[in-house]
């Protein structure tokens, strides 16, 4: 029985063929894409008015987003009428520009819209044996909306949903015109935001009290204030599927490495996530997979730091908002240095920098000492601290280095709890430690 089995399994055993017959289809172009690819196809803006407007009402979700506005109206040009309709974020938008800078030239009759004539402008005329020369121009209609009807600073055409939906998203409006198969993005953005205020965790006592804040352009207008030179360059890159976080790389063209900025905009690219909220979650995805754990990027508040960086050769990279920009690549003596320092003499200067050394090397290698010390080279210690240090742990039921385990922890959990405790149960749980109680004169 067991051989008929082992034969019956040997006859059933896969062998793979030695030659495959299929077909490859003749039109090639006809092949349905992966869903990454279709993804990343755009949808062109349609010249019918109806078809756009639907379009959008079905993007938006506008018969469930409350916030969404759409306002339809006849537009008036060269004593035509076309139907068209403005989209746009109702709290994001600045609604005096819309009315004063866009719906008033556009609806209302004036000069520029009520011209008598020809759809055609005669630029020059000259005449010649009683025969007429002109030269006309073509009436452009998007040319004519963009010059002559909107008064506004920063007005872009789109071709693509895409593009339009992104600057809605932003902060613009979007401008749709019937038989027009593009569609103007203008900005008018008024959405409240955080003024520029003093730095919370880099305080000076000489230097710039400026703080970057959660707007991206406000943080690059702070950079190219201080350097005041168009050597400095910003590109915009976009991080995020779903979110399309916008981040803005900075560097001064002359003084930065051509390699390093390379190698900066090519991780920033590369970058495939849903969403980017922070500074920090962006820093974990471009620096390289480090064991030890020493940080490879500074993150600082301070644009005048950030700047210091700049004119060294450091790339700089902000987001949208994070109220931190970071700088790198970042080095040892990079941590030990202070902003204060640039406004400080340099024999003072530097004999903090020393201080901070020291001040880090007791801290990492602080309680590796004193377990050293204390529980296997005694010797040299004096006689008098070994005795106090022995009275002091004589009544103490754990070894050494549990009791400096314990007492590392306690103090990351102070901390904790001092950063997440709400601030007005805060203050009833900070008692003394010598006497249980909140005293004035505690000397604990």
């Amino acid at each position: 029985m067991k051989k008929l089995i082992e034969k019956l399994l040997h006859q059933w055993e896969w062998k793979p063929k030695s030659s495959y017959n299929f077909t490859l289809p003749d039109d090639a172009t006809n092949t349905p894409l992966a869903p990454e690819e279709e993804k990343k196809q755009k949808t062109a803006i349609y010249a019918s008015l109806d078809v756009n407007l639907e379009y959008i009402k079905t993007k938006f979700n506008t018969m469930i987003n409350s916030d969404i506005v759409i306002r339809e109206f006849t537009l008036s040009a060269r004593n035509r009428q076309y139907k068209a309709f403005l989209l746009f974020i109702d709290g994001m938008v600045d609604s005096k520009l819309i009315n004063d800078f866009i719906l008033n030239p556009l609806m209302l009759r004036n000069n520029a819209n009520s011209y008598q004539g020809t759809q055609d402008r005669i630029i020059s005329e000259a005449v010649t044996n009683n025969i007429t020369v002109r030269r006309v121009k073509h009436f452009n209609m998007i040319e004519y909306i963009s010059q002559c009807l909107l008064p506004q600073n920063n007005i872009k055409q789109n071709s693509t949903f895409e593009e339009i939906i992104s600057g809605v998203n932003a902060g613009n409006c979007a401008l749709f015109i019937d038989t027009l198969s593009i569609a103007f993005q203008i900005e008018v953005k008024g959405f409240q935001q955080r003024s520029v205020d003093k730095p919370n965790n880099e305080i000076v006592i000489k230097g710039p009290h400026e703080a970057f804040v959660e707007n991206i352009r406000i943080n690059s207008s702070l950079l190219r204030r201080i350097i005041n030179n168009e050597s400095l360059i910003i590109e915009n890159v976009e991080i995020g599927e779903i979110t399309q976080t916008k981040c803005a790389l900075c560097y001064v063209k002359e003084i930065a490495n051509d390699d390093l900025v390379a190698e900066v905009r090519f991780r920033l690219n590369n970058i495939s996530v849903d969403s980017l909220l922070s500074s920090g979650q962006l820093e974990q995805l471009i620096i390289n997979d480090n064991q030890i754990g020493v940080p490879e990027v500074i993150t600082t508040e301070r644009p005048d730091k950030a700047t210091k960086y700049l004119l060294q050769g450091r790339v700089v990279v902000l987001v949208n908002g994070a109220p931190y920009a970071m700088i790198m690549p970042a080095t040892l003596i990079d941590f030990m240095s202070s902003p204060e320092d640039t406004n400080l003499k340099p024999y003072f200067g530097n004999f903090l920098r020393f201080i901070r050394c020291i001040a880090a090397f007791f801290t990492l290698l602080l309680p590796g000492l004193y377990i050293a010390v204390t529980s296997f080279h005694q010797e040299i210690l004096p006689t008098e601290l070994l005795f106090s240090i022995l009275g002091a742990r004589e009544n103490v039921p754990f070894p050494i280095i549990f009791e400096i385990l314990i007492m590392e922890i306690s103090f990351e959990l102070i901390r904790e709890a001092g950063l997440r405790v709400p601030s007005p149960i805060g203050p009833t749980i900070r008692y003394c430690r010598c006497f249980g109680v909140r005293t004035s004169g505690c000397r604990c």
